[in-house]
């Protein structure tokens, strides 16, 4: 049977290729963003989604981990990681030393920095909601202008392809997670993400907190703090591990951690991407 899957659109985005890559025979729906596509999960409208949540270079998506933390209670089954190849587009007709405009996503364009710096540096950056709707944006622009995309975008819209790989480092990779209502059963590679938070501030807490996991030899794959959107100076922590949250070792070290902090929330395990 098919599966049903929504992902960050439109037709041509970096997530339309990972959702691809994860299922290549799936039914596939485009939506405007992270949230819709949580909705869709959690409504049955869909039974996944793709969505991405960090990128080597820019680091994590903050509208993926928000979701996470405060507006869902779907879990992470899947990783999903791509490397990313940026390319510059011209609008037809338009000559590389006419470009007043430049299109993209906000992480496409800090991710080419260095070559808008070089290539650019006179024409005006607009964001766009995604590397294929840039593409759009150029085309309707009334400026001569130029688009920032992926190879597929170019093939769908039949637009010039001016330069590749245009990213500043060439090892960009961004990942993806599938989100489901259930998360993926014990493979023996697997990966965990939660997040927590601590009800009062008090010197060594996390050191403390993190301790339980060196203490029974578990991996922290990523470490890193969102605002708790309750005040400022207010975090929740948010940490990927390596094992499953049904491993004996993982689960004492969240039954540890219980006693020690205000909040806790498993955003899911999920077999490890291989590269």
């Amino acid at each position: 049977m098919t599966k049903s899957i929504a992902y960050l659109g439109p037709i041509g985005t970096f997530t339309e290729q990972a959702a691809l890559l994860y299922d290549a025979d799936a039914d596939l729906m485009p939506l405007t963003s992270v949230l819709a596509i949580a909705n869709a999960v959690d409504k049955g409208t869909v039974e996944e989604g793709v969505v991405p949540i960090e990128n080597s270079l820019q680091g994590s998506v903050p509208d993926t981990l928000d979701l996470l933390i405060h507006d869902t209670t779907l879990m992470i089954s899947r990783e999903i990681i791509i490397p990313i190849e940026l390319c510059l587009m011209l609008k037809p007709d338009t000559k590389q030393q006419e470009v007043e405009v430049v299109y993209s996503h906000p992480n496409a364009l800090g991710q080419c920095r260095k070559y808008l710096d070089q290539q650019y540096k006179n024409a005006i950056q607009i964001a766009s909601l995604s590397t294929a709707a840039a593409v759009e944006d150029m085309l309707s622009s009334k400026k001569p202008a130029a688009a920032i995309g992926n190879t597929r975008t170019a093939d769908i819209y039949g637009v010039q392809i001016l330069g590749r790989g245009i990213q500043d480092n060439k090892a960009n990779h961004t990942r993806f997670v599938v989100l489901s209502k259930t998360d993926h059963e014990p493979t023996g590679f697997d990966k965990t993400s939660l997040c927590f938070s601590f009800g009062e501030d008090q010197a060594g807490m996390l050191h403390s907190v993190l301790g339980y996991f060196a203490e029974r030899n578990i991996n922290l794959a990523k470490v890193e703090s969102r605002p708790n959107k309750a005040g400022l100076g207010g975090y929740v922590f948010l940490l990927d591990i390596e094992g499953h949250r049904e491993d004996d070792n993982v689960m004492w070290a969240i039954e540890q951690m219980n006693n020690k902090v205000s909040f806790v929330k498993l955003f899911g395990s999920y077999p490890k991407h291989i590269y």
